[in-house]
């Protein structure tokens, strides 16, 4: 790839030099959700990349994406709390009808519609997505969903949710990921009992949450293209959600590496700057040389997207290998800074939090390790 997106990149800085890292510290500390930070990237129309220009969107591609996300985490942020915008209007718009993509993507574009939440993991099935057991029973001219979901982040600060659920027993089909159809939930209009959202706790500010429907009537036209073909309607989002969060990752392993770095030329102990030593230098310099060698692969991955090649293998690469650099860049940024490393006002023990989720999320390395050892290697099935 060529294009390097400076402009994007620089006017992305700029945005985040207006939210200092003591804005992302507080909300850590409250447990908040970034409403202006996700206000401004909407304003300034980052959020709406990747719609095309006819629906209000800037129509780019998924390598101009994952540099808006990259920028955000390389300045400090956390690209998280919104980056599902990107990725999951991307089912609406491969496989949404004229009408439903009319209808909500300029609003989407204009911000006055989030689209953020998307609604797969369930707590018995985990990432074996053929085993989800949320249901959508035909009603007249609508559907009656029930069922549970979890680690369904940010549906408490959107308004539409992207959700999978079975519309044909698993027992009845030919093949385990058939019969699951995909819906584009209004929750606006949804109320106790009917939907209940519950904030899940964890060790980063994350706005997680399980979701239970509880014979949840949605209207015919909620329903994205054909019954029972949802998860492959899925499939292009799940490689785009591996790349940009691929990028995120990238930003973070930069962020690490530059704090450490700093540190290092100006911490001085017995005399000396500890970057002098070289078991200050070495570990920075494998970080570095990890990270670049990631980032390499995220453009290749991005690439091959963008020229609607397949890229399936590609992606999971550029998120195995971006999420490792980041946790390993994470981890000798805390070494560097000694106990200092875990003061919050240094910022590292935050985002040393925050990158580590993607060790296991959106998908767990594991998986993606044994995804390429069965459909790029053709070893054996191990699950």
């Amino acid at each position: 790839m060529t294009e390097t997106y400076d402009d994007i990149r620089t006017a992305v800085r700029s945005l985040c030099q207006t939210f200092p890292p003591s804005y992302w510290r507080e909300l850590d500390a409250q447990r908040a959700y970034p409403e202006a930070f996700v206000k401004a990237l909407t304003e300034a129309g980052y959020l709406a990349a990747l719609i095309p220009e006819r629906w209000g969107g800037s129509g780019l591609g998924i390598a101009a994406a994952a540099a808006i996300l990259e920028e955000i985490h390389k300045s400090g942020g956390n690209g998280a709390a919104c980056h599902a915008q990107m990725y999951t209007m991307g089912t609406l718009l491969r496989h949404g009808s004229a009408a439903q993509k009319d209808h909500y993507l300029p609003a989407i574009a204009r911000g006055e519609l989030r689209l953020q939440a998307f609604g797969v993991t369930e707590p018995s099935s985990g990432t074996d997505t053929s085993r989800i057991r949320t249901t959508a029973i035909r009603d007249g001219d609508g559907y009656r969903i029930s069922g549970q979901k979890v680690w369904t982040s940010r549906a408490r600060h959107s308004d539409l949710m992207l959700l999978l659920a079975r519309t044909t027993p698993r027992e009845q089909v030919g093949k385990p990921h058939e019969g699951i159809s995909a819906f584009l939930i209004d929750l606006r209009e949804a109320e106790p009992p009917a939907l209940t959202i519950r904030p899940i706790r964890t060790m980063m500010n994350h706005a997680t949450t399980e979701v239970w429907f509880d014979d949840l009537r949605v209207p015919g036209d909620t329903l994205i293209g054909e019954e029972g073909k949802g998860f492959r309607y899925i499939l292009d989002g799940m490689n785009a959600e591996r790349i940009l969060i691929a990028a995120e990752c990238i930003g973070d392993a930069r962020w690490f590496i530059a704090k450490a770095t700093d540190y290092a030329k100006d911490r001085v102990v017995f005399g000396r700057p500890i970057g002098q030593n070289q078991g200050i230098q070495f570990p920075i310099a494998r970080a570095f040389a990890a990270t670049e060698a990631a980032a390499l692969m995220v453009a290749k991955a991005a690439g091959l997207f963008d020229r609607g090649a397949a890229c399936g293998a590609e992606a999971n690469m550029a998120k195995l290998l971006a999420a490792d650099a980041s946790w390993q860049s994470a981890d000798m940024c805390v070494q560097t800074h000694g106990g200092y490393g875990f003061a919050e006002e240094y910022d590292v023990e935050r985002k040393f939090r925050e990158t580590r989720l993607y060790q296991v999320a959106p998908i767990s390395t594991n998986l993606i390790l044994a995804y390429l050892a069965e459909h790029v290697l053709g070893l054996p099935r191990s699950y």
